[in-house]
């Protein structure tokens, strides 16, 4: 389920992006991406990997991102969750 989920989630957050960064789909692709992460290696661990100390700023961006996107300014939500992503990942 959990690596249906995050496949589901990767496609819309792309196909979301081809279509010009139509934010109701970003906002569901990065639901689903999500829920998929816990789904896959559950709920204790995703916390834990996501509020370690040296990882709060990748996670803040990423989770900013996120809202923002779901606030509806794709493009500047895209850009924080890349940087967030790239920094939580480093």
């Amino acid at each position: 389920i959990g690596v249906g989920l995050v496949g589901f989630g990767l496609f819309f957050i792309l196909f979301g992006m081809l279509l010009y960064f139509d934010s109701v789909l970003l906002a569901f692709g990065n639901i689903l991406f999500l829920s998929g992460l816990v789904f896959i290696i559950g709920f204790r661990r995703t916390f834990t990997f996501f509020f370690q100390r040296p990882k709060l700023k990748g996670t803040s961006f990423f989770f900013g991102g996120v809202l923002i996107v779901l606030m509806r300014w794709p493009l500047l939500g895209m850009l924080l969750e890349a940087y967030g992503f790239v920094t939580l990942f480093r």
